[in-house]
């Protein structure tokens, strides 16, 4: 069975690991090529630096197993497409060529969430033309983009089955410890308020809903097309 090349795209470092975790997981471990890209390195979190914040991505990404891990340079709350680290979005895209990239859902508290569904939505489109400008690597368009929930969630599109991936996940996420760990000298954020414990109820939540004991939630951009009916399976 031939392996796919899968880009998850969040705008700060910890995005990808909240939203579908568990799902990187699963594909990692299927041997799938499951590549992880964090458009802003987070420098205007309230707690943690952002050489801190590189060491514990790394390290979640060293958990999750994943093939690689891409770090963008947008500015944290000045994502757009009119920043020249667009360019570079455009190339790992074309480069990787992915089959199927994840973007945080576009309905969602933190602006840079939104931005960030709206800006990968627009990579995915332009990395698709052959003339556009500056941009390395020919053009390749992507099969499927589909988006995650960080915070918040809507009514899912389609689940995946993450139960045996949990473990994975939550382990993944508490390598950010400075985010999620009231420690001296922190600044209380909804993060340091029990938000792992959050993510692992929406998970329950959306496992219940699928008849599994934890999932993943996720919403199409366009209908999902299927050649025949598609059977009820685990990743």
């Amino acid at each position: 069975m031939s392996s796919t090349v899968i880009l998850c795209i969040g705008a700060h470092p910890d995005d990808v690991e909240i939203g579908m975790g568990g799902t990187v997981a699963l594909h990692a471990d299927k041997g799938d090529h499951v590549y992880v890209c964090s458009l802003t390195e987070g420098e205007l979190s309230s707690n943690g630096t952002v050489e801190n914040r590189q060491k514990e991505a790394e390290a979640s990404a060293s958990q999750l197993q994943v093939s690689g891990r891409y770090q963008l340079q947008f500015p944290d709350r000045g994502v757009s497409r009119t920043h020249h680290e667009y360019t570079n979005l455009l190339e790992i895209i074309r480069n990787i060529r992915p089959e199927v990239v994840f973007a945080p859902f576009y309905q969602d508290r933190h602006p840079d969430h939104a931005a960030c569904s709206d800006i990968v939505r627009q990579a995915v489109f332009d990395a698709g033309i052959k003339k556009y400008p500056g941009v390395e690597y020919s053009a390749y368009k992507t099969d499927s983009l589909f988006y995650y929930f960080i915070n918040g969630f809507d009514i899912p599109d389609f689940y995946v089955d993450i139960s045996s991936g949990q473990e994975r996940k939550e382990s993944a996420l508490s390598c950010y410890e400075s985010q999620f760990v009231m420690k001296t000298g922190s600044v209380a954020t909804p993060l340091t308020e029990g938000y792992i414990e959050s993510v692992r109820s929406r998970d329950a939540m959306f496992g219940k809903q699928a008849g599994v004991r934890f999932a993943e939630g996720f919403k199409n951009a366009s209908p999902l097309v299927f050649s025949s009916i598609p059977q009820r399976r685990t990743v």
